[in-house]
């Protein structure tokens, strides 16, 4: 099986069906992709990398921004048997070496604009010129790859200080599978409009993996990212299903005018990324007429338990299980791999047989092995299970952050602040703005918390200017405090709760 392949043959859609429309403001086609010329130009970019030299397996580092060449290179990658390295332009060039280097990527394909990462011996980089190039020559077969293969790999924050690489197989796209009716509800005649940038995992599969798996037709924005602009992009678009995170709903409401009649054609939205309040849940079915269903997902397994059309809301619930997957809540403390029954709170768990989950951590083989328990796939999210089968999130077991959607571990921006000549320690975690503490719409920030060396001072924006230039824009500190100490336990864990309530 070839992932790209499944997407783009699995419903046989006709040649001249519309597979992609990049839109702009006001909803407008700005480029259109029929299925036909898509899987042609997808299978020309994987016969130029074959004539490259590289050799089945081999790892593309992918440093496109929000262009059409991004889908293109990362689908042509799986066609021809590699492997792409999706990244998001955000990254900085200090990031970007982190990441060459675990993966081992042999070739970097850029678009000329974005942060790349140094030179390293026996790395090619491909610009534009050579990626114009790669759509020019004749189109490859599909490579025969296997189910378990390596499809693509994709990096996430890793609790060690530094990003660590979720290798995923083929047979990913079947595990996407029951996302159609347990979220979507995604119909052939769908146009899903997906609210992130081509560079962002979230939009590759939610955005543009399903649809094509089912023949619809994917809609990506590419204009300015006000939130004024939605609505009518919305409308303008014809869009059936729109996909974003919380946050961009809650900004939307804000700033732009949604009333029932503002897009006609859109039958509900979606949204993951983040968790969704209920305010913020009952404001946009209020305002738009339409009902918000959430889904829960991780880089590992992408999303698994959702609401959806056959299965109702529960505001402050991601809602059940999707049909065909096993999940349950195990114990806490302990090896037991029982899982707990309707009530009882514990780590969430995901069976290792799910189509979806990953082959494993890149390279890090006691890091993969300590995720399972038994036969069960351990999240780090703490949840449980009400009587009805509704599963209800009670954070992370770590201290994983999650910023805008984007999981982001606290100890990898603590190594680049701590680097800073002035800083003798330094903590990070989620803080609410008292703002939004009545609100109740689930606004969170990165904040700092900064003990200097003695002697030393320092200001705000030195401290930012240094995180900037280490760290992706998601990734930084928003709250800078400086403070006299640390609070700690006995055993000189840091207390981030504590750090949180002050």
């Amino acid at each position: 099986m070839n992932l790209t392949h499944y997407c783009l043959s699995n419903a046989a859609p006709a040649p001249g069906d519309v597979a992609l429309e990049l839109v702009g403001p006001g909803g407008a086609a700005l480029k259109t992709w029929t299925y036909g010329r898509l899987e042609d130009t997808i299978l020309r970019v994987a016969g130029g990398l074959r004539r490259l030299g590289l050799s089945q397996g081999d790892r593309i580092l992918v440093r496109i921004g929000h262009s059409c060449d991004f889908p293109l290179v990362f689908f042509g990658a799986m066609a021809g048997g590699f492997v792409p390295v999706p990244s998001s332009s955000l990254l900085t060039p200090a990031e970007c070496d982190l990441i060459l280097a675990d993966s081992g990527a042999v070739l970097v394909v850029h678009d000329g604009a974005t942060a790349l990462p140094a030179d390293r011996p026996g790395v090619r980089f491909l610009g534009p010129d050579g990626l114009a190039a790669l759509r020019q020559g004749p189109p490859a077969a599909y490579a025969q790859t296997g189910a378990e293969d390596p499809a693509f790999l994709i990096y996430t924050s890793g609790t060690s200080g530094y990003p660590k690489g979720v290798l995923h197989a083929h047979r990913a796209a079947r595990g996407r599978r029951p996302m159609d009716r347990g979220w979507y509800g995604l119909q052939r005649q769908d146009r899903l409009l997906h609210a992130g940038a081509f560079n962002w995992t979230y939009t590759l599969g939610v955005g543009l993996m399903d649809p094509w798996a089912n023949g619809a037709t994917s809609l990506v924005y590419d204009g300015p990212r006000d939130p004024q602009v939605w609505p009518d992009v919305l409308a303008g678009s014809r869009a059936t299903l729109f996909a974003a995170v919380p946050s961009l709903y809650r900004r939307i409401l804000k700033y732009g005018e949604v009333t029932p009649a503002a897009f006609p054609a859109l039958r509900h939205g979606l949204t993951a990324g983040e968790a969704l309040p209920a305010a913020l849940h009952g404001e946009w079915l209020r305002r738009s007429g339409r009902p918000l269903y959430e889904a829960l997902g991780m880089s590992e397994i992408s999303t698994y338990v959702s609401s959806g059309p056959e299965v109702s809301t529960r505001p402050g619930s991601p809602g059940k299980p999707q049909a065909g997957r096993r999940v349950a809540v195990l114990a806490e403390d302990g090896e037991g791999s029982a899982p707990l029954p309707p009530g009882s709170t514990g780590l969430l768990a995901v069976h290792r047989s799910d189509p979806g989950l990953m082959l494993g951590y890149f390279g890090r083989p006691a890091e993969t092995a300590a995720a399972f328990r038994g036969d069960w796939f351990l999240t780090g999210d703490r949840a449980r299970f009400d009587a009805e089968g509704y599963l209800w999130y009670e954070g992370r077991a770590d201290d994983v952050m999650n910023a805008f959607g984007y999981r982001v571990a606290p100890e990898e921006v603590e190594r680049v602040l701590a680097a800073h000549p002035a800083v003798a320690e330094v903590a990070v975690t989620t803080v609410r703005p008292a703002s939004d503490a009545s609100a109740g719409t689930g606004v969170e920030l990165i904040a700092a918390f900064v003990v200097l060396r003695d002697g030393m001072t320092v200001g705000e924006a030195e401290l930012a200017d240094h995180a900037a230039r280490g760290l992706a824009e998601y990734k930084r500190p928003k709250l800078w405090r400086l403070v006299a100490e640390l609070p700690r336990t006995a055993s000189g864990k840091i207390q981030r709760r504590r750090l949180q309530d002050s």
